[in-house]
């Protein structure tokens, strides 16, 4: 069943300037806090952050995510995965990633942060998770999950924007 966005308010702007801030500190992504509104939302079990009638990060517990469009739009500096051609098949029908897949990461990234994952030949944005495992040992391990998988090319809230009224 597609996702609807259900309780839309708009955030008050010293509070969306805080989540947008916490957007950039972590993902290096330059979102300009200036006049344009911010609403909350549900979505089945997700909390969004919308521009307009598009998603541009959701919440992850007390964390804040950007969403695959957002990251197409507003490419990301830090917390990036990079995977091999192999997995992109994988990670685009939402497959966690493996650890054999990881190419190249984000040395500051610690398990349990919110990451991207970007595949090696274009750099696209392919998924957002939860990391598993340190930037480091993603690299070099060689078996096991590496990045739990909260959004991805393809899923509900990707075809979410499509579907706004």
């Amino acid at each position: 069943m597609p996702l609807r966005v259900r309780r839309r308010t708009r955030l008050r702007r010293k509070d969306a300037a805080a989540l947008l801030g916490r957007l950039a500190a972590d993902f290096g992504i330059d979102v300009p806090a200036d006049d344009a509104a911010i609403d909350e939302a549900d979505a089945g079990d997700l909390r969004l952050l919308l521009l307009g009638a598009e998603p541009f990060a959701f919440l992850v517990g007390d964390a804040v995510a950007p969403t695959v469009r957002a990251l197409l739009a507003k490419p990301a500096t830090r917390r990036g995965v990079t995977v091999d051609m192999g997995a992109v098949p994988h990670v685009y029908n939402g497959a966690d990633v493996m650890a054999p897949g990881i190419v190249d990461a984000d040395p500051g990234i610690r398990p349990g942060d919110i990451v991207w994952v970007r595949d090696e030949r274009f750099g696209r944005p392919l998924a957002v998770g939860r990391a598993l495992l340190d930037g480091p040992t993603m690299v070099r391990e060689r078996k096991g999950k590496a990045i739990e998988t909260l959004h991805h090319v393809g899923d509900d809230l990707w075809a979410l924007p499509e579907e706004a009224p």
